[in-house]
């Protein structure tokens, strides 16, 4: 294995308009060497060809191609956390850009934050990334949401990155743990009882705007507000005994992520 702090994982389904320009926004890292943690989830389309093709070029990353047949976002992630050996791993998604400066940020805030930091997340913003748009949601991620709700997460699978001992002992990305939508909030429920995340101003990401129609994926804002009013100590009753069954109800499992409707149906 290269003798790295890191490794990336991404797992992708049917993602040929979006995977090739993230793999080289990755290529361009400055941590190099660093591991790369593709997951095929059963795609359709050429995207694992196109994995296969964009990463022989990379230099100075050490590159695993798994395939997951089973669908679901949460199977394809689980099948790589056996395959994390790294101490820090970050999650991302595959139509999402990533700055050649996005681990070392990253890196640097584990450092300054010391052990007690199992998390540090970024911040989603649109292009530009130094417009006032991107600017305004740095500011009110890094600088409000994260201190007035420090024990909650404010970022999606796009952007989180974690000490991979800690996401171990939390348990990491498995179905048994969560099989709905919001994953990304569930894990992190897990992992912040080991310790604090962090939301560096200068760390972000710019996933693709294609995901305006979030239905089928989406919280009620009542729920969203309990989540945000719930202390943390009984953060474990709002996802086990209170989110789970409702999300259940509504069928909004795992399954929904891949769902993509703002693709055109194929004639």
């Amino acid at each position: 294995m290269t003798d790295t702090r890191w490794t990336f994982v991404i797992a992708y389904y049917n993602e040929a308009d979006f995977l090739a320009a993230t793999l080289e926004s990755l290529a361009r890292q400055t941590v190099k060497p660093f591991r790369l943690i593709l997951v095929d989830n059963g795609s359709t389309d050429h995207s694992a060809a196109i994995a296969r093709n964009e990463t022989a070029r990379m230099k100075g990353l050490e590159t695993l191609h798994l395939h997951e047949a089973k669908p679901g976002k949460i199977h394809a992630l689980e099948t790589a956390m056996p395959h994390i050996e790294t101490p820090l791993v970050a999650f991302g998604d595959a139509d999402t850009f990533y700055p050649p400066d996005y681990l070392k940020k990253a890196g640097r805030a584990f450092d300054a934050g010391g052990e007690r930091v199992v998390a540090v997340m970024a911040v989603d913003v649109p292009a530009p990334p130094d417009g006032p748009e991107a600017r305004r949601k740095r500011f009110l991620r890094s600088r409000i949401a994260s201190r007035l709700w420090p024990r909650q997460t404010h970022t999606g699978g796009f952007g989180q990155t974690f000490r991979t001992d800690a996401l171990r002992r939390a348990g990491g990305y498995a179905h048994g743990y969560w099989p709905y939508v919001l994953m990304d909030h569930e894990i992190m429920q897990r992992v912040l009882k080991l310790g604090r995340a962090i939301y560096p101003p200068d760390l972000w990401c710019i996933p693709s705007p294609r995901r305006s129609n979030r239905t089928r994926v989406r919280w009620t804002l009542a729920e969203r507000l309990l989540y945000h009013f719930t202390p943390f100590a009984a953060k474990d009753w709002y996802f086990y005994r209170f989110l789970g069954p409702r999300l259940e109800k509504r069928r909004l499992t795992h399954l929904n992520l891949r769902e993509k409707p703002w693709q055109k149906p194929s004639v």
